[in-house]
């Protein structure tokens, strides 16, 4: 089963994702696609660890989400956003790279037997047009993550200011 929770920064995707998660099992799964870059990112990662608690298996992991022990877990991936910034670096800002990297990625983790995803993503589309090359093919580069990874989704909600919004 995958679902895919996206809107806006802040609208509460991520908490909605962990309580889905927790009514689904005792014992879920977080992958955070983070990288940590300064000292405010650091303690905003640190107060989320601990906000989650002892009840969740927690992996830290940038890239390569699927070679992670998740088969016939329930398993929270937070977020697209960030994991694409990732591979969006390691291909020098080649979209086509880090597409086809991402889809790789959701290829085998599709493949996991008895496994729920629960992906979180920033919905594009919904404020400013960037204003730089490199932020226009970003966006361009999450717009189609998040097509894809909607096209495989059962289930896809929308958060608006905290309300989830079945799309799917």
């Amino acid at each position: 089963m995958l679902y895919l929770i996206t809107g806006g920064a802040r609208s509460g995707k991520s908490r909605y994702a962990q309580e889905l998660a927790l009514s689904l099992t005792p014992n879920p799964v977080y992958v955070a696609t983070a990288k940590v870059w300064d000292a405010d990112f650091e303690q905003r990662v640190r107060r989320h660890r601990q906000d989650r608690g002892p009840a969740w298996t927690s992996f830290e992991e940038q890239l390569q989400v699927s070679a992670l022990p998740l088969e016939g877990r329930v398993a929270v991936v937070d977020c697209v956003t960030l994991w694409l910034t990732n591979f969006f670096m390691q291909h020098q800002q080649q979209v086509d790279a880090c597409l086809q990297s991402l889809q790789h990625e959701i290829q085998l983790l599709l493949q996991k037997k008895n496994t729920t995803l629960i992906i979180v993503t920033n919905e594009i589309g919904m404020g400013v047009h960037a204003a730089t090359e490199t932020g226009r093919k970003f966006t361009d580069l999450q717009g189609w993550a998040n097509q894809y990874i909607a096209g495989h989704a059962q289930k896809v909600i929308l958060m608006v200011s905290g309300i989830p919004v079945p799309v799917k």
